[in-house]
């Protein structure tokens, strides 16, 4: 309803957007993250713990326990965290038997891709051979006993922190944000084929988006090709420019496409064009500021639910609000 009414007072075209995502923190601390490694240390603590108190609660004199212990009190203290323990070895477990599930058809798709190489070339491919994904839970696999659907993420400065990954599509004309969701994937990468099921379950009376800016870190040629199956001329950075480049790389053209390119290589030609330069160059000057001043002037750093669908309405709520703050702008 916020893009029908911007759109009805002529705020914007919505025909060009960039897409970015930000570590925001969970409601919850990273030291309150539990390993599977060291979940099963502990738990094998624990009940060496409950052996020697049911030894010390089955002697008759009870000359042996300390004044003012309670041995059944002990007990169920111990019986408490063995569960919760227990409880989060099963949610690693399960987690990790997703995992699997989905390495193992990658796994399975790469050697069907190289046995039809081999068909095809009539010789044995070459490269390393794949290797099957191992089963079952990892010892350094965490869970959070506070928000078990948070996750532990690199965050702008060093270090790592109990984050969720908030994403963002912004128009890039009058700085709304289109579409916001929040995911717990740390890899970008993931998150351009979700973004084009959101933009195409938008209102039909919106405009079509006609380009999407992106940086390095949503770059795939899986993901060029989902863009330029829905009609979106992708503009991802295949890499990381390098500073200070010569000054007549600012003036200049690449050749020209062959006639049988590839969409990858047709973007990496549009990116080296003076206008997909140019075009390029808007996503540090409307995704990055979004973020900024909803963290630094709104004061959001810190989700306050807990849980990913909470985590989602609070983000929306958020990027909601700046939508408000933003048009009342431009309307001004």
């Amino acid at each position: 309803q916020v893009l029908q009414v911007a759109r009805e007072n002529r705020l914007t075209q919505f025909g060009r957007v960039s897409l970015d995502g930000s570590k925001i923190h969970a409601n919850a601390s990273r030291h309150s993250a539990l390993s599977y490694g060291h979940a099963e240390a502990l738990e094998a603590h624990l009940k060496a713990e409950v052996q020697q108190l049911l030894a010390l609660a089955a002697q008759t004199d009870g000359e042996s326990v300390p004044d003012g212990m309670s041995v059944p009190a002990e007990l169920q203290r111990r019986e408490v965290r063995l569960a919760a323990i227990a409880q989060a070895k099963a949610k690693l477990e399960a987690r990790a038997a997703e995992r699997f599930a989905e390495e193992q058809a990658a796994y399975e798709a790469k050697l069907e891709a190289r046995a039809q190489r081999a068909v095809v070339t009539g010789r044995k491919p070459g490269g390393r051979v794949p290797q099957p994904p191992t089963p079952g839970a990892r010892p350094t696999d965490q869970i959070n006993l506070t928000d078990e659907e948070s996750r532990i993420m690199p965050v702008a400065g060093g270090g790592f922190e109990q984050c969720y990954n908030a994403q963002a599509v912004v128009d890039t004309a009058s700085l709304i944000v289109m579409l916001p969701w929040v995911t717990q994937e740390v890899n970008d990468k993931q998150q351009v084929v979700p973004m084009l099921e959101r933009l195409q379950a938008l209102p039909a009376d919106l405009n079509q988006v006609e380009q999407a800016v992106a940086d390095t870190g949503y770059f795939s040629a899986n993901n060029v090709a989902a863009c330029a199956q829905v009609g979106i001329e992708p503009l991802i950075a295949m890499g990381r420019d390098a500073h200070h480049p010569q000054w007549s790389e600012r003036f200049s053209e690449p050749a020209d496409l062959p006639a049988d390119a590839t969409p990858v290589q047709r973007m990496q030609h549009r990116l080296k064009t003076r206008k997909g330069r140019a075009a390029y160059a808007l996503r540090k000057q409307t995704v990055e500021p979004v973020f900024g001043i909803i963290k630094s002037v709104m004061g959001f750093r810190q989700f306050l639910t807990r849980g990913l669908d909470n985590v989602q309405n609070e983000w929306t709520l958020v990027c909601l609000a700046w939508n408000l703050k933003r048009m009342a702008v431009l309307c001004a």
